[in-house]
C-alpha cells in the first residue's frame, strides 16, 4: 500500500500539474485508506447522534418487519394441539411442581422444544422463561424458572439456538466456525427473516397456547442474556404479553456493531433502540434486572477447514450505563438480581423451588433438531422467494414502454431506501482536486478527489485520450474494480493477479478513444471496510449507501468537463464492480449503458445456498447481506430498473462465482423482459472460455455500439 502511495507522490512531484478547473492534489497519504477512514468517521458521527436522539418509538408493524416476523404460525385451533403441551412427557417432580419435556408447533416444519414446569394448585400467571443461548432449559429449571413454578406460575422454557458451531456448514462442501445463531442469521437476513424473529415466533406460539388454553390468566415473559433479548422483543411485538423481565441484556444499543452479527437488525437505531422498545411495551410492566451479561469473547476459534465467522463480542455493560438507560424509560430497574425481581414480577414473595433433577441427556440431539429445522425452513423460504418477487412485481408487469418509468418509482424508492439505504444529506461543494499521474502515448491520467458529504469523498483516476479534438465531446466509460482492488490495477497493474483479472481494460478503452474514469470503491482493507456495514446496518446504511452518492457526485463533476458528453456515459465493472453495476445504475439514470462482469447471478441463492460450494454462506463476506432483498430484488429485478437502457452480462464458463445454469436462468428473465417491450436488441450476454476476469470482446463492441463511438 505504501509503495503505491510513494510512486504516486513521486510522479505528482515530477509533474505537479492539475487538470484545468481543479485545485492541485498534494497529499502524500494513501488516499484510498483516507477515504475508508472518512466513511468510518461519518458513521461514528451518526451513531453518536442516534445514541443521544430523543425517545421516538417506531411502529409495532415496522418493528415486526425488521426482526423478521413475516410467517404465519400454526394455529392452536384443535383440542389435540391445545393439549399437546399440557400432556408432554413427565421427567421430574418436586414438592411444588412437575417437569415435563414438551414440544409445540410454531411454523411449517418448525417446532419449539423445551420444558414445561406445572405447579400444583392454582396457576397465578403463565410465563415463557428464556435461558441464555448457551444455557439449557434444564439449567434454569433448577434456578429462577423453578422458583417461578414453585410460586404458582405455569412455566414454559423453550430451547434457544446456541453459539457453538458443530453443524454450521455442509460436511459435503465446507464447515465453518460460524456460531449456529450466525449460520441461521445469514441465510434468514437476506429473505427478510432473522434468528431473533424465529425465536420470538416460538415465544408467541407459546403465548398462542396460553391464551387458547387459559384466556383469563395473565401472560408474562422472562429472559436472561440472549433470552432477555428474545423476551424483550417478544413483548414489544405482541401486546398480549402483560409483563416482561429483561435480565442481562438491556442497555444502550449503539455499540451493537461490536457484538455478534446475529444481533444485527436493519434500522434498529431508527426508532427501535432499547429505550424505544420500552415505549412500545408501556404501559405494560417492564422490569430491567441488571444481571451480569453472559460474556462472549468471539465466535468459536478457527480451525483447519473451519473459518468464515464474523467477529463480535458481548462484554458486560456497567451498572451505571444500564441504570442510566433504564432511567429514560418507565421500567422498574433492579440493580441486585434475585428475590426483588421475582417479587416485582409475581406481585408476591417467591417460594424456593428446592432441588430439581432433570437429565440433559437429550439436550445435544434436541439442539441439532432445532437448528436443522430452522435451516430447512429458511431454505424453503429461499426456494419460494422467486414466487414472492413475482407477486411483488405483478403491478409492473402490466406496464407498456411509455408508462414504464411512471410505473416503477415505487420499486426504485424501495430499492434506494430499504435495500441500499439512502443518505439524506446535502452534498459538499464540488471543489475537486487533481494531479497528473500518467503520461502514456495514448492518454493522460489524473487522480481526482471529489467531495461528497462531510468526512466523505470520492477518489479515482481519469484517463483522457490524447487525440481529443478542440471542442470535441466524447463518451465516458466508468471502469470499476473488484474486491480489494485499486484504480491503478485497471491501468498499469503492479501485480500478476491484477493483470489476470482486469486485463488492463481501463487503459485499453482509453487507447480506443473513450474517456475512462476509474472510481476507488470502499471495499478495500479487509475488516476495515466490512465493519462499515456493521456500523451502518442499524442506521439503515450499507456500503452502497456511500458508493451510490460517490458515483453521483463523480458524474456531477465529469459533466462539467468540456470534453465529456454527458449523454454517453457507460458503466463496466468486474466482480464487486459487477455488484456495483447491479446497484448504482438502478439509482443513477445517467449511466446509459451497463455491463456486469463476473457477478451477475441467481443472487439470492448465491447468498443463502446451503448446498453450493460458491455460496457466501461459507465465506467471510458478511457485509454482502442486504435485508429482505429476497422477496423483492434479485439480479433480474435490478436489471428491470436499469431497463430500457442497454444492459449486458459477461460470463466466464469457469468463473467460480457461480455456474452457467444459474447465470443463464437469471439472465433469461432479463432477456424476456426486454423482449416483452420489443427491445431485445438492447441486452446481451457473452460467455467465454475462461475464469473470473475481464474478457473484453463483445463487451467492448457493446460499448462502442451503444455509446456511439467512434
Amino acid at each position: 500500500m505504501k509503495s503505491i502511495a510513494l510512486v504516486v507522490f513521486s510522479l505528482s512531484c515530477a509533474v505537479a500539474q492539475a487538470l484545468p478547473g481543479t485545485e492541485l492534489l498534494t497529499t502524500t497519504a494513501d488516499i484510498s485508506s483516507e477515504m475508508v477512514a472518512g466513511l468510518d468517521r461519518f458513521l461514528m458521527r451518526e451513531l453518536e447522534a442516534a445514541r443521544t436522539a430523543p425517545i421516538s418509538p417506531g411502529t409495532r408493524e415496522r418493528f415486526r418487519h425488521i426482526i423478521g416476523l413475516k410467517d404465519q404460525r400454526i394455529p392452536f385451533d384443535s383440542p389435540t394441539l391445545i393439549t399437546t403441551i399440557a400432556l408432554g412427557s413427565l421427567v421430574a417432580k418436586t414438592a411444588t411442581f412437575e417437569v415435563h419435556r414438551v414440544a409445540w408447533p410454531v411454523l411449517a416444519g418448525v417446532t419449539a422444544e423445551g420444558l414445561l414446569l406445572k405447579p400444583y394448585g392454582t396457576v397465578r400467571k403463565n410465563v415463557v422463561a428464556l435461558p441464555d443461548a448457551d444455557q439449557t432449559p434444564e439449567s434454569i429449571a433448577n434456578s429462577w424458572a423453578g422458583r417461578l413454578a414453585a410460586s404458582g406460575c405455569l412455566v414454559l422454557i423453550p430451547t434457544l439456538i446456541d453459539r457453538k458451531d458443530a453443524w454450521s456448514g455442509n460436511p459435503r462442501i465446507k464447515m465453518t466456525n460460524q456460531p449456529h445463531r450466525e449460520f441461521i442469521y445469514r441465510m434468514a437476513y437476506q429473505v427478510g427473516r432473522h434468528i431473533i424473529g424465529y425465536e420470538v415466533q416460538k415465544v408467541l406460539a407459546a403465548v398462542d397456547w396460553f391464551q387458547k388454553s387459559a384466556p383469563k390468566i395473565p401472560i408474562g415473559v422472562w429472559g436472561y442474556g440472549e433470552g432477555g433479548l428474545i423476551a424483550f422483543h417478544a413483548a414489544a411485538a405482541d401486546e398480549r404479553i402483560s409483563a416482561v423481565t429483561v435480565s442481562g441484556y438491556f442497555g444502550p444499543r449503539t455499540g451493537v456493531w461490536e457484538q455478534p452479527i446475529y444481533r444485527n437488525i436493519w434500522t434498529q437505531l431508527r426508532g427501535f433502540r432499547d429505550i424505544d422498545l420500552a415505549g412500545l411495551i408501556a404501559p405494560r410492566q417492564l422490569i430491567i434486572e441488571a444481571a451480569p451479561y453472559p460474556e462472549v469473547n468471539g465466535p468459536p476459534a478457527e480451525q483447519a477447514g473451519r473459518r468464515g465467522a464474523a467477529p463480535g463480542v458481548i462484554q458486560p455493560e456497567t451498572l451505571a450505563a444500564v441504570r442510566a438507560e433504564a432511567s429514560l424509560t418507565k421500567a422498574t430497574f433492579i440493580a441486585n438480581p434475585g428475590e426483588e425481581t421475582l417479587q416485582a414480577f409475581l406481585g408476591v414473595a417467591s417460594k424456593s423451588a428446592g432441588a430439581v433433577q432433570v437429565s440433559e441427556t437429550d439436550a445435544p440431539a434436541r439442539m441439532e433438531r432445532q437448528f436443522r429445522q430452522l435451516v430447512e425452513f429458511t431454505q424453503g423460504i429461499v426456494r419460494q422467494s422467486e414466487l414472492a418477487r413475482k407477486d411483488y412485481w405483478a403491478v409492473a408487469s402490466k406496464a407498456n414502454l411509455k408508462s414504464w418509468e411512471t410505473s416503477v418509482p415505487l420499486f426504485r424508492t424501495k430499492f434506494d431506501e430499504e435495500i441500499i439505504g439512502h443518505i439524506n444529506e446535502p452534498f459538499a461543494p464540488l471543489k475537486v482536486k487533481t494531479r497528473r499521474i500518467y503520461d502514456q502515448p495514448a492518454f493522460t491520467g489524473y487522480e481526482a478527489v471529489i467531495p461528497v458529504f462531510k468526512e466523505v469523498f470520492a477518489y479515482g483516476i481519469l484517463l483522457i485520450p490524447k487525440d481529443l479534438k478542440p471542442n470535441e465531446r466524447r463518451p465516458v466509460v466508468i471502469a470499476q474494480h473488484g474486491l480489494e482492488g485499486r484504480p491503478q490495477d485497471l491501468v498499469d497493474p503492479t501485480s500478476v493477479s491484477a493483470q489476470r483479472y482486469y486485463q488492463r481494460f481501463a487503459a485499453r478503452l482509453a487507447e480506443q478513444g473513450f474517456i475512462v474514469y476509474i472510481p476507488q470503491n470502499p471495499y478495500i482493507f479487509g475488516e476495515r471496510f466490512r465493519i462499515l456495514s456493521r456500523k451502518g446496518n442499524p442506521l439503515g446504511r450499507t456500503l452502497f449507501s456511500f458508493i451510490t452518492p460517490q458515483h453521483q457526485r463523480t458524474l456531477d463533476w465529469l459533466e462539467t468537463l468540456p470534453f465529456v458528453d454527458k449523454d454517453r456515459i457507460g458503466f463496466y465493472g468486474l466482480s464487486y464492480g459487477g455488484k456495483t453495476a447491479m446497484r448504482v445504475p438502478v439509482l443513477e439514470p445517467r449511466y446509459k449503458v451497463v455491463i456486469c462482469s463476473g457477478d451477475f447471478n441467481e443472487w439470492i441463492s448465491k447468498i443463502t445456498s446451503f448446498d453450493q460450494s460458491f455460496s457466501y454462506m461459507f465465506t467471510l463476506e458478511y457485509e454482502i447481506l442486504e435485508f429482505d432483498s429476497g422477496d423483492t430484488f434479485n439480479h433480474a429485478e435490478s436489471a428491470y430498473l436499469i431497463f430500457p437502457r442497454p444492459f449486458m452480462v459477461e460470463r466466464g464458463h469457469y468463473d467460480g462465482v457461480g455456474i452457467d445454469e444459474w447465470i443463464s436462468s437469471e439472465f433469461a428473465k432479463v432477456r424476456r423482459h426486454y423482449a416483452d417491450f420489443g427491445l431485445s436488441q438492447l441486452t446481451e450476454i457473452e460467455y467465454f472460455k475462461g475464469p473470473h476476469q475481464i474478457y473484453g470482446n463483445q463487451t467492448f463492441q457493446f460499448l462502442h455500439k451503444h455509446l456511439n463511438w467512434p
